[in-house]
């Protein structure tokens, strides 16, 4: 077994994109800018938000975070969207979701215009996407491309299978890994909840992606010796062993299924690694204008 170690490949990553801001500033150019809006108090939301704003810090970026509160209007919420389209020094911005239920998720994303669009959530850049063309892609989809990538791993005849259909995740890395290109040229499967006996899939994968929101889901018996296994997972479950009480884990029971395969994406320090450094890397071509000129 062999681990995809995310960790190390976003420091590689962040790396990069500190010297592509030393470029710009040698060549007085405009520094890239993210604007990131929390809305309420959701730790988990809270604690994501600070990473991309620290890492924005760790690469030369410059950021902006808004913070509202949580019964903050949708009109408000959309008059900031409206402010953040229309400011020329904001090259990409994100809302945190999830956002409170009084307020429509999907009118702020498409609110949001697609040229500054650096979490790939519009329906423009998602089509966009499915088409091959120039877009932002979705953080975590992007972020396993790149450990695929930077890892060289064969992705062309492959078989590929997905557990999990989100937007978010399992839908785009099932078009990303099925193009044309590379990391791509594969046979794709997707699977979720309504799939009758998922194992007979997951037991034919030569790469698959946990991508389905349950602790430890997938189990060495459904998967076959050599697979990929590149877990998205990120779980909190109780641990009386533990000082907090709990412990992170991914989709993949890590102990079983981690004996069987070839390579592993370790949770935590795997995908979820990538996925902030996914934001910065759109956030530059952004601020290149890139994708939209």
């Amino acid at each position: 077994m062999n681990s995809l170690d995310g960790k190390k490949l976003a420091a590689d990553i962040r790396e990069e994109l500190s010297e592509a801001v030393q470029e710009i500033k040698r060549q007085n150019g405009k520094i890239p800018h993210l604007a990131a809006v929390l809305v309420g108090e959701d730790p988990a939301s809270q604690v994501y938000v600070r990473n991309k704003v620290q890492s924005c810090e760790k690469v030369g970026f410059t950021s902006t975070l808004i913070k509202e509160e949580a019964n903050i209007s949708e009109a408000a919420l959309l008059e900031i969207v409206h402010r953040l389209n229309n400011d020329p020094d904001i090259d990409g911005f994100i809302v945190q979701l999830p956002l409170p239920r009084h307020i429509d998720e999907e009118k702020i994303t498409l609110a949001i215009r697609p040229e500054k669009d650096v979490d790939g959530f519009h329906p423009v850049n998602f089509g966009r996407m499915a088409q091959g063309l120039p877009c932002y892609l979705p953080a975590t989809p992007a972020g396993i491309l790149e450990i695929i990538r930077r890892y060289q791993l064969p992705t062309e005849g492959k078989e590929v299978v997905v557990i999990g259909r989100s937007n978010i995740v399992g839908t785009p890395i099932s078009i990303l890994l099925s193009r044309k290109d590379y990391p791509g040229n594969a046979t794709v499967t997707i699977c979720h909840s309504r799939t009758p006996d998922i194992s007979a899939h997951t037991r034919r994968a030569d790469i698959l992606v946990a991508a389905i929101g349950k602790p430890e889901f997938v189990t060495a018996d459904m998967v076959k010796e050599g697979v990929v296994v590149i877990d998205v997972g990120i779980n909190r479950v109780e641990d009386p062993n533990s000082k907090s009480g709990y412990r992170l884990c991914g989709d993949v029971d890590f102990e079983s299924v981690s004996k069987k395969a070839s390579w592993i994406t370790p949770v935590p320090g795997g995908v979820g690694q990538l996925t902030v450094v996914s934001l910065l890397m759109n956030t530059l071509k952004a601020s290149k204008k890139e994708v939209y000129v």
